[in-house]
């Protein structure tokens, strides 16, 4: 099942998620389950947040590796939504 997960930096979040963009890209590559991700910017270039497509076997899976992911754990997001997501193109 393919999940989408939308999650917005709380403001001035950016150096958080600069001191934790290592812990977060070893826990993508350890999982094994991302099929698609990178960061939301702003109108200037500036990351304000991330899109992660998952490839989970359901929406509870696709909870817990959100809540374990390093930005969440370092308490970057102000939100996120989890969404199921149908691949069309690409």
């Amino acid at each position: 099942m393919l999940i989408a997960l939308i999650c917005t930096d709380k403001k001035g979040g950016l150096d958080t998620r600069k001191a934790n963009r290592d812990a977060h890209l070893a826990y993508i590559a350890e999982t094994g389950v991302v099929a698609m991700a990178g960061p939301l910017l702003d109108e200037v270039g500036e990351m304000v947040g991330s899109l992660v497509i998952l490839d989970v076997a359901d929406a509870s899976a696709a909870q817990s590796w959100a809540d374990n992911d390093p930005y969440a754990k370092a308490g970057l997001f102000s939100d996120v939504r989890i969404q199921p997501w149908k691949k069309v193109i690409g």
